[in-house]
């Protein structure tokens, strides 16, 4: 499937580095899906996941690399996992797509799993850009809460944030700026599927519990708690956006 895909690199409006996207534009696209990968992957991971439902779309596809892997054997960790770097090169590649390759303003969506999830909910929340919906399943949405949680990925998320939560007021402030869970506020406009498997062993359901908690009232929040694992369902995402952009049709011929 990497044969439809061609790499672009775009320049980071925040430190001027080259960063790699996986790139797919069918022929006249109107519309764009992000697609971000997850905690231990790059570019690459969601390629086969996500490319046979927007292609069958005639939808464009993009996939950012967002500063790698949120591994401590990523030189660059403290750059990734939510920091402000990895979320504006996840914007700054989307606008670099919209402005090179459609001619008009298209419908853009938002959709990540696990550590994509946690990116989803962090760039939603905090980056200045205007998404027709947001998909996000089984998400972190408090590193300090997962870092004592999931003992495997501790060392990751020290890596990220310099150390272990409570052991300075600087590495804590990393664990807040990271964390979805605290810019709840910025999630309440956007229209958001959030979803978690009550079974989930990797991250515990009440990540997104909780979250919701904080987004009762929201108009566009559409939380669920299923009846499975840590997994994101492909075709429940796509059949959100599908209705969004149905939505979005409708809003703009009776606006």
């Amino acid at each position: 499937m990497q044969e439809f895909f061609e790499e672009v690199l775009v320049p980071s409006s925040l430190d001027g580095s080259l960063e790699p996207s996986l790139l797919f534009v069918p022929e006249k696209p109107e519309v764009l899906v992000v697609g971000l990968h997850t905690w231990s992957a790059d570019r690459f991971n969601q390629v086969k996941p996500m490319f046979p439902f927007c292609r069958e779309r005639g939808w464009a596809l993009l996939l950012p690399e967002f500063r790698g892997p949120n591994l401590e054997t990523n030189p660059r960790a403290s750059e990734a996992g939510g920091s402000a770097l990895a979320r504006r090169d996840i914007v700054d590649a989307a606008e670099w797509v919209i402005r090179e390759r459609f001619a008009a303003r298209p419908a853009t969506f938002l959709l990540g799993g696990s550590g994509g999830g946690h990116m989803s909910l962090m760039v939603a929340a905090r980056e200045r850009f205007s998404w027709t919906a947001v998909s996000s399943w089984c998400p972190i949405t408090s590193i300090a809460s997962w870092h004592g949680e999931n003992a495997g990925y501790a060392p990751h998320i020290e890596a990220l944030c310099g150390g272990s939560p409570m052991r300075s007021a600087e590495i804590d402030t990393q664990y807040r700026e990271r964390s979805p869970i605290h810019y709840a506020a910025g999630l309440r406009s956007v229209r958001l599927q959030l979803a978690h498997g009550r079974h989930d062993a990797s991250v515990p359901f009440s990540h997104s519990w909780r979250l919701a908690q904080e987004l009762i009232g929201a108009e566009e929040f559409y939380p669920s708690i299923f009846d499975g694992t840590h997994e994101l369902r492909m075709a429940e995402a796509f059949a959100f956006f599908d209705r969004s952009l149905r939505n979005a049709a409708s809003a703009q011929l009776t606006g």
